[in-house]
């Protein structure tokens, strides 16, 4: 008998580059549930300055601090995005790791760093870019 093992995944779905002004769309009274919905859940979320990213965060519901950057004057990320992507972590527990992957690749203006370890470029390999360069540049 054979058992079939099922593989859980850390991002459960994502959303990329949504324009801030989504969150204030109303039918009637009531915010778009298309766009609350999705942002119920846990996760981690990038705010955008055009299309560089700015800040990356982490909720563990994403609709209320992704709202809170968005509408309150005194946030310090209040005047500095106009777009978000949001990644769905169901299980808090990758919500770190996933941050700090985030927060690695990109430059920002996050004072948070990832936990874990970071390598540099060994000194003779970039000795030896640094040749090559200057071998390209004199031709």
């Amino acid at each position: 008998m054979t058992t079939k093992t099922t593989k859980q995944s850390i991002v459960n779905a994502y959303l990329k580059m949504w324009p801030r002004e989504v969150l204030d769309l109303r039918n009637g009274s009531q915010l778009l549930p298309e766009v609350w919905n999705p942002l119920q859940k846990p996760g981690v979320y990038v705010l955008y300055r055009d299309d560089h990213p700015y800040y990356i965060g982490r909720a563990t519901k994403l609709s209320s601090r992704i709202h809170a950057h968005a509408n309150r004057p005194k946030d310090k990320y209040y005047n500095f995005w106009n777009f978000f992507s949001a990644f769905i972590v169901n299980d808090v527990q990758h919500i770190p790791e996933v941050e700090g992957i985030l927060i690695a690749a990109f430059p920002t203006e996050n004072s948070a760093q990832p936990r874990f370890k970071k390598l540099a470029i060994p000194a003779k390999v970039a000795r030896m870019v640094h040749s090559q360069r200057l071998i390209t540049v004199t031709k």
